[in-house]
């Protein structure tokens, strides 16, 4: 998929319009509402995320080396729609940083070979949208601000996750998380040098990116105080 094509754009466009409207409306206009909406939001992510299994058993594609749930995407999705649904801060916090991180990326330099009106594309935007919109919903809509320390907390449960993926690439001969060979497509590890330090330069400027979300959430929370009492 050609980087920034009308798809592409498209898509973009509905991810900046969405979130915006996961942080206005809450904030707004909240109540019983709102609960309904996380739900919605959750629902969306998983048709999303389990219709791309789905089409792969339907189109014959599944395979053990490539159709496993052990991408960060996998976690992500399934940790957003737990997140919505119970509002647990674990899973609020993992959610955000994943989120505004791997997710972000993953949208601006899509590892897609289709593109509209292809299923896949669909898949692939829809559970990747909805993990960054359920984001901005439960952190800059509804408050539930990170904790102290979820930056760490955040980062040791990534490299948990690399671990079984990497276990996986060993068993299956894939690979999960990228571990074992850079996207196809160009996406940031393009430029992160080659097998194996593009994992250690990727774990270096993961981490940097999870302070810069914390440090841009952090003057947010303090922006948003500072009119609220203005306001009264």
């Amino acid at each position: 998929m050609r980087q920034f094509s009308d798809a592409h754009l498209a898509a973009l466009g509905v991810l900046v319009l969405s979130a915006g409207l996961a942080v206005w409306a809450p904030r707004r206009h909240p109540g019983r509402w709102v609960e309904w909406a996380a739900r919605l939001l959750a629902l969306v992510i998983f048709v999303g995320w389990a219709g791309e299994y789905v089409a792969d058993v339907v189109l014959g594609t599944w395979t053990v080396r490539y159709s496993l749930p052990l991408q960060l995407t996998d976690a992500v999705s399934a940790v957003s729609i737990l997140a919505l649904v119970t509002r647990r801060m674990v899973l609020v916090e993992l959610t955000y940083f994943w989120s505004l991180t791997a997710s972000l990326q993953a949208l601006l330099t899509p590892d897609l070979s289709v593109s509209f009106p292809n299923v896949y594309y669909f898949t692939y935007f829809i559970y990747h949208i909805g993990a960054v919109v359920a984001a901005c919903f439960l952190v800059l809509g509804r408050g539930l601000y990170p904790r102290p320390g979820a930056v760490w907390r955040v980062y040791a449960t990534t490299l948990g996750v690399a671990v079984v993926a990497g276990i996986g690439d060993l068993l299956t001969g894939g690979n999960y998380m990228y571990l074992r060979r850079k996207p196809v497509h160009n996406s940031l590890l393009s430029l992160m040098g080659s097998w194996p330090w593009y994992i250690a330069s990727t774990l270096l400027l993961g981490l940097g990116l999870l302070f810069v979300v914390k440090l841009l959430t952090d003057r947010w929370v303090h922006a948003f105080a500072a009119q609220t009492q203005a306001d009264r």
